[in-house]
């Protein structure tokens, strides 16, 4: 049997090393776009400089962004003063802020944590996961947000956003540049046809499907570690076990939907997955197999 601090080790590590590899590939991802516009070593620092300006207006403003397009709404202190308190309690208990609390109206029982850092962060649960949750429960699942933005996943997770991001942005060019012939190796096309060609097929179309990879590879480790943090900070891992075994049991409801202003883009942010997918699909899900999550908390001490 791990404990909980054999866990959050484990997932720190692997979380680490993905991430460089993430590093490493937007960087090759930049440098083979300077060579398919002709710029060479001058087109990376230029592709550099435009894709940080990009980072820095998504780290300082994409909080506030995720939240509106996600329907939350500020949460009345009196009216939830139970999430309120618990929320509280979580966070001084780790020394951390209170985070800003926000209520999402809608069934599916979710939650997630966003913000820039520590000093900057919300929580927002939907009233579907107040609904269901008794109050250990619940702590659980806070415990598990708070357990976010206590170890900077919430930075961590946002960073992995941008990258994927600027990474579709220059697969898009790249293809619509194909698609109408009008750029690509600037004067050398006619000596490197086939290399330009290369190059245009590896931005276009593996660059995005290798960029998913890593994301969800880093969202997944991520969760497995929060679970064991969130287990950790309360001492009870079998209440977040049986909040996620309420959740994965609504989710195989054939009339129950997703989390309905939840998208690819935000999914990787929630407690569990928010999107209403098939069986095959979730091969490619932002979360671990809610099965596997239960088993490591129940094995958990």
């Amino acid at each position: 049997m791990a404990s909980f601090f054999d866990e959050i080790a484990r997932n720190m590590l692997k979380s680490s090393i993905l991430m460089a590899i993430f590093a490493a590939f937007f960087i090759g991802i930049i440098y083979l776009f300077a060579l398919y516009i002709g710029l060479g070593t001058f087109g990376l620092a230029i592709a550099i400089i435009l894709v940080a300006i990009y980072g820095l207006f998504t780290y300082y403003s994409g909080d506030k962004f995720v939240l509106k397009m996600s329907g939350a709404k500020p949460a009345d202190k009196r009216q939830y003063k139970v999430l309120y308190d618990t929320i509280e309690g979580l966070a001084v208990a780790n020394q951390l802020p209170v985070p800003k609390v926000y209520i999402i109206n809608d069934p599916n029982p979710n939650a997630f944590a966003m913000g820039r850092d520590k000093k900057h962060s919300s929580v927002a649960v939907t009233s579907g996961l107040l609904g269901m949750m008794d109050r250990s429960e619940l702590q659980g699942v806070l415990a598990h947000e708070i357990s976010h933005i206590y170890d900077n996943d919430i930075k961590f997770m946002l960073i992995a956003v941008v990258f994927a991001g600027a990474i579709g942005i220059i697969a898009g060019f790249v293809r619509m540049s194909m698609f109408f012939g009008g750029m690509g190796g600037g004067g050398g096309r006619n000596n490197n046809g086939g290399l330009i060609l290369l190059i245009a097929l590896v931005i276009g179309l593996l660059a995005p499907f290798f960029a998913l990879l890593i994301r969800l590879a880093i969202s997944r480790r991520r969760e497995y570690m929060a679970d064991a943090n969130g287990a950790r900070i309360t001492r009870d891992p079998h209440s977040l076990a049986d909040a996620l075994r309420k959740i994965g049991n609504y989710a195989k409801n054939p009339s129950s939907a997703g989390v309905k202003n939840a998208s690819e883009v935000t999914a990787p942010l929630y407690f569990s997955n928010p999107l209403k997918v098939s069986s095959l699909a979730n091969i490619f899900s932002t979360h671990p197999p809610i099965e596997e999550r239960i088993k490591k908390l129940e094995a958990m001490y």
